[in-house]
């Protein structure tokens, strides 16, 4: 059973921030839909499903801007992580799904249906 509400950070763009977006709606769960483009994660928030998740897993190391900045060479890792999403939250992997203190990121519709 889905929960009531979510937060999806994404980008307009991305395909499977469309169909997270799709997947809620469809089963009908208000969706706070919040573009990286416009607004980052707060270093709380970011915290928050880093706990879930892991810091590692919100870096987009496979993205465009993750190359454009150089990030390949340098690498970061741990605690030089945070700092740079809460600077360039496009370099978050998409869509980052929140539900209270549950989290993920990417399209998981099987861990979802899980949430209560």
């Amino acid at each position: 059973m889905p929960p009531k509400s979510v937060q999806i950070f994404g980008l307009k763009k991305c395909a499977d921030t469309r169909k997270a977006e799709r997947w809620f709606k469809e089963r009908r769960v208000a969706v706070s839909f919040i573009d990286l483009r416009e607004r980052g994660m707060s270093a709380g928030e970011l915290r928050s499903v880093a706990a879930q998740v892991g810091i590692e897993a919100l870096l987009d190391r496979e993205g465009a801007r993750y190359r454009d900045r150089g990030l390949v060479y340098a690498a970061p890792t741990g605690p030089r992580i945070e700092p740079l999403l809460v600077e360039d939250p496009l370099l978050l992997k998409t869509p980052v799904v929140r539900a209270g203190k549950l989290a993920t990121v990417g399209y998981h519709p099987e861990i979802w249906e899980g949430w209560s």
